[in-house]
């Protein structure tokens, strides 16, 4: 049986390998690893025009929109803190549209940690801007317990309270429209945010590609597997 095409949203960053220093799309390891081990096929999604965004999931079984820099609060309508880092207007322009273009197709959809914040501005809640007690130290993850919320899609894929990675200072506020928390850490933070429907919609604040539990990945490739079965797939010039 054929593997799910999981897409992975990217940033444009300059990189250094062998003799070259160049601007490149960039993806830490760890979530196409996750994607691999969950049984799943991951393809990289770097910035482009939003207009193509339909296009690019149209393609896809899933989509995943990684973690990475604080959402410019314009997006949600806020005034910039001080606290908060730079903007990445190309990067939230394109997530945000695979966002919207996975929800308006059914597509199954994972936000990790910024992708979690940008599920929630895509359906129009806003975030906390900064919170203390979510990360070790700069460039360091955390960890830090999350309870499921009893009777939601992640408590069915996560049931008991769990020991996460976490790497975070922003936060969802308001929840968007539809919305339901999921998950909360012990100070009351939401770490994790679902929409309730036929499709298959998951955000978690945490960053699971740096642990060992593949669970809630597994899900996302199980929902992503289910929605197009290999079967009625058109099948490509020459194949059997």
């Amino acid at each position: 049986m054929d593997r799910p095409l999981i897409g992975v949203s990217t940033y444009l960053d300059g990189a250094r390998w062998g003799v070259w220093e160049l601007e490149a799309a960039l993806l830490p390891a760890g979530y196409p690893r996750l994607v691999q081990r969950a049984g799943g096929l991951a393809v990289m999604l770097p910035p482009d025009d939003p207009d193509r965004a339909a296009a690019a999931v149209a393609r896809l079984d899933g989509v995943v929109v990684a973690g990475g820099p604080d959402v410019d609060p314009e997006c949600y309508g806020a005034e910039r803190s001080p606290r908060t880092g730079p903007p990445a207007p190309a990067r939230d322009a394109w997530e945000l549209a695979l966002i919207r273009a996975a929800l308006a197709s059914g597509t199954p959809l994972l936000g990790i940690c910024r992708g979690m914040q940008l599920l929630n501005v895509a359906l129009g809640g806003t975030l906390v801007q900064h919170i203390d007690g979510h990360t070790q130290a700069v460039g360091v993850f955390g960890r830090h317990e999350v309870t499921p919320v009893p009777g939601t899609l992640y408590a069915g894929v996560v049931p008991e309270a769990s020991a996460v990675p976490t790497y975070h200072h922003q936060a969802v506020e308001r929840l968007g429209e539809g919305l339901l928390a999921s998950a909360h850490a012990a100070d009351g933070t939401v770490e994790a945010v679902e929409l309730p429907g036929p499709g298959w919609v998951l955000g978690v604040q945490w960053h699971p590609e740096m642990g060992e539990d593949v669970r809630v990945m597994r899900a996302l490739v199980g929902a992503a597997s289910r929605r197009a079965p290999w079967g009625l797939r058109p099948q490509t010039p020459g194949s059997a």
